[in-house]
């Protein structure tokens, strides 16, 4: 049998650290990195005697994550006791949600391989404290435990299994990552943990009701590894299967460097955590008042802009799907078109190039380094005709080396457009003359021929001739 023969279910828990400034139950800092355990104190180490305190922009903000994500909002809420020990757990319990989660039945829409509309439901939102980290020693000498991150606020979002591809899940973690950076509560930068998931993988003959058994992949912090692992364990799973054997219930481990999933411990159900109400907190009551002004404060979300992008302003769904997947993509591109006037041209930039750009030098779009006033300078230049879009694309190569004014680096550059007829049409004769073949293809009727030429014009003037004018001599030119 095939992969064609079953039907995947994924179902996620992605936690998200909070952009708060200090940590969920004490006054510590939230900053990452410093120095090893030079961001703690006895209440995030769990000394003797020390006792939390709520800090309230935690449940503000993931009010404000529920809200965004469609979600129901529980007015009554508490936190709960979930016991294990784990070395960087100084607890052995973890202060976080069981039966009374702050948000509950959401959901999110992606849009599947096929392209269509796809609503991913979200089970609950819960809050929770995050554990420190182990930094083991290369020369095996053990491991040391830093306490920076423990105490770090967490919300975690579980989705019901309703993703059935790693295609979906990349797509409904980007939409996470898009609507918590929109709405400010996270910074989402997956390469320092702010942005991580448990993926739960499992499969069964296509037609069958009943679920496979699942296997969880922890603590998964990039795009590119969730997919691969995903791939992966569909393989394996489906393998043990076709073998005559069965799936076991198990918490595994991805290695990047192997392509491979190792098993660590058997997975735990809720029972194995012993959950019980955390008697050193208060329960969290909320009023219909203070919901309603979070949910006032929400700026506009991926799927409004989206649609007013597409409806006002004429962007194709692709264009649009690009803009709006993040929050500082969207942010430029308001800015930009504004200012320029344009913008398609200013979609096109980032879609492109500016993409291209960020992708080579493994950089987020926060990282742009030149501003919106920037790029809308460029494309007015363009459309003016002061430079080629073929010298925008070096001018766009200078902004992120060094970012200044695109006129400045023109002019440093002297990357100025010629549109003087005589000197294009003095050009022109020179290419025609040393291309005797292309002409006699183009005068055959092969159109290809007049692109052929008009590249070896924009080589001899260094692509500073003006496109249009260039284009429209060659063709008064072949017609004689």
């Amino acid at each position: 049998m095939s992969r064609e023969d079953y039907e995947v279910v994924i179902g996620l828990e992605v936690h998200c650290e909070l952009s708060t400034k200090t940590k969920i139950f004490c006054s510590c800092s939230t900053e990452f990195g410093g120095e090893p355990n030079s961001h703690c104190c006895p209440v995030c180490m769990a000394m003797p005697g020390t006792l939390p305190v709520l800090n309230e922009k935690v449940v503000e903000y993931a009010v404000k994550a529920g809200l965004a994500t469609n979600c129901s909002i529980e007015k009554n809420s508490k936190n709960d006791r979930k016991n294990y020990f784990y070395p960087d757990n100084p607890k052995s319990y973890q202060i976080s949600q069981f039966d009374k989660p702050l948000c509950y039945e959401g959901y999110v829409t992606i849009e599947d391989e096929e392209g269509n509309e796809k609503k991913i439901r979200i089970e609950r939102i819960h809050i929770e404290e995050d554990a420190g980290k182990l930094n083991h020693d290369d020369y095996g000498r053990g491991s040391f435990v830093d306490l920076n991150r423990a105490g770090v606020p967490l919300i975690e979002v579980v989705s019901k299994p309703d993703l059935r591809s790693s295609y979906e899940v990349e797509a409904y973690m980007k939409k996470l990552k898009s609507i918590f950076e929109y709405i400010e509560v996270s910074d989402c930068k997956m390469q320092e943990g702010s942005l991580r998931a448990d993926v739960n993988v499992s499969i069964r003959k296509k037609g069958a009701e009943k679920l496979g058994t699942r296997t969880e992949m922890k603590n998964m912090n990039s795009f590119k590894s969730i997919v691969r692992a995903i791939e992966y364990e569909i393989d394996r799973q489906i393998e043990v299967v076709e073998d005559g054997g069965e799936v076991i219930q198990e918490t595994l481990r991805w290695d990047d460097i192997s392509g491979r999933t190792f098993s660590m411990r058997d997975k735990e159900d809720a029972q194995d955590y012993r959950y019980f109400p955390e008697p050193d907190l208060v329960a969290i009551k909320l009023s219909e008042e203070y919901i309603e002004n979070i949910r006032k404060s929400l700026p506009e979300l991926p799927e409004s802009r989206k649609k007013r992008y597409i409806d006002d302003i004429g962007l194709s769904l692709k264009a649009a799907n690009f803009v709006t997947s993040s929050k500082y993509y969207s942010l430029m591109f308001d800015k930009s078109s504004e200012i320029s006037g344009n913008p398609k041209a200013v979609s096109n930039w980032l879609m492109s190039d500016i993409a291209r750009i960020l992708n080579e030098k493994e950089l987020e779009p926060d990282k742009i380094p030149f501003t919106a006033e920037n790029l809308a300078e460029l494309v007015v230049l363009i459309d003016k005709g002061t430079i080629s879009n073929s010298i925008g694309k070096k001018v766009l190569e200078e902004l992120f080396e060094n970012p200044k004014e695109p006129s400045k680096i023109i002019e440093e550059k002297g990357w100025v457009q010629i549109s003087d007829e005589g000197a294009i049409k003095e050009v022109v004769l020179k290419v025609l003359e040393n291309n005797s073949q292309s002409v006699a293809d183009y005068k055959a009727g092969k159109d290809k021929a007049l692109g052929f030429l008009v590249g070896q014009a924009m080589k001899e003037t260094k692509g500073k001739a003006n496109p249009q004018l260039l284009n429209k001599l060659f063709i008064e030119e072949l017609k004689k």
